[in-house]
């Protein structure tokens, strides 16, 4: 899918890999080109995603840049019966939250070399997230920080037995975050292994994203986040390497009817295919997940759970998945594995497991049926 590099941009390169601080002038005369060819071609390879700015960064297949939303998540647990219209006494928690957030801290604590794109208010709430994030060893340097909307933030009512009275969400900062914010950070993307995108992004920022991976060595991974976000998807879902999705979202789309059941997931990730998407991961709720690799669809069972809270656990999978396929892993190998990951984050209060790392997988690697 990603556009394959000219005679001259690969001879270029291979002497970049052998010496990086090689000089212009000296790659020049080694393949008898002009040095003004030679430069355009290492503008093209660092718009490719093959070397990273000044001094010839070379690009890193093992890393991942999330990019998306970044959000504060406040969840308020009434005591007793709720009274409408008066005061209610509750314990309240606050934590972290976004998709793409939540993405990144798993992959930080799995191992992998990870980076995050976002923006955040310049208040009390974006710069504890940042120095939260910046602690566990992302890279937050292209995170946008802006005076004129506050950090988002999502706050949860919920009963005396845990049920959801009533959400409510700002996420109006995400509208400020458009296409050019992705051009200045592309050579951060464009160097990555992956990149994952979540459709907080708007669907100018996803379609500008979605065209630059296709002509850059990254591959790209998208989750759909919700039936109304999902619909800020191009038509045409070429340039995404990955998708994940549930039934729900899929149909929304898709413009199609799947049932909740492993078939009718299946034929939700062939769908996507036929949209354009290389690979799709949809999810049948509690029941697993299809996949759709290169060649075929397979159905992976959810790891059986002894559930707290179901918050994250999307998100656990998600990276999981992302760095299993760093590693090597196909993707129905590395989709299992996530599934192992979704499993143990419920069995936590966080929407991120705090134990989470590879080794820690590995120990409870024997819930997988085999």
């Amino acid at each position: 899918m990603n556009q394959p590099l000219a005679p001259q941009e690969s001879a270029v390169l291979n002497l970049i890999r052998e010496n990086p601080f090689v000089g212009q002038q000296e790659i020049a005369d080694a393949l008898g080109l002009a040095r003004s060819t030679v430069a355009a071609h290492i503008v093209q390879l660092m718009n490719k995603g093959h070397i990273l700015g000044r001094g010839y960064l070379l690009a890193s297949e093992a890393r991942v840049v999330c990019i998306g939303g970044a959000v504060l998540d406040r969840k308020y647990h009434a005591r007793a019966k709720i009274v409408l219209e008066t005061s209610n006494p509750v314990d309240s928690t606050r934590s972290l939250g976004g998709v793409a957030r939540n993405v990144a801290e798993n992959l930080a604590r799995l191992g992998s070399s990870t980076g995050f794109i976002s923006i955040v208010g310049d208040d009390d709430g974006g710069h504890a997230l940042l120095k939260y994030m910046r602690e566990i060893g992302i890279d937050v340097s292209q995170v946008v920080t802006t005076k004129e909307r506050p950090t988002a933030e999502y706050a949860a009512i919920l009963d005396a037995a845990g049920d959801l009275v009533l959400g409510i969400a700002d996420m109006s900062i995400f509208d400020l975050f458009q296409p050019d914010h992705i051009e200045r950070a592309w050579p951060h993307l464009a160097s990555a292994g992956w990149v994952f995108a979540d459709c907080n992004l708007s669907a100018d920022a996803l379609s500008t994203l979605i065209a630059k991976c296709r002509s850059a060595s990254c591959r790209l991974a998208i989750d759909a986040v919700s039936t109304h976000k999902a619909a800020r998807l191009p038509k045409d879902l070429a340039g995404i390497d990955l998708l994940f999705m549930n039934i729900d979202e899929a149909n929304a789309i898709l413009g199609l009817s799947n049932e909740l059941t492993p078939d009718g997931a299946g034929q939700a990730a062939r769908a996507l295919q036929q949209a354009g998407a290389a690979m799709a991961v949809v999810s049948a709720g509690p029941r697993g997940m299809a996949v759709a690799g290169p060649e075929t669809v397979a159905f992976i069972d959810a790891v059986a759970a002894v559930p707290v809270d179901m918050t994250g656990a999307g998100d656990a999978m998600i990276a999981a998945t992302l760095h299993r396929l760093l590693e090597g892993d196909d993707i129905f190998d590395a989709a299992r594995t996530g599934a192992l990951a979704a499993t143990l984050t419920t069995e936590c209060a966080s929407s991120v497991h705090p134990g989470l790392s590879a080794a820690f997988l590995e120990e409870h690697r024997y819930r997988l049926k085999t």
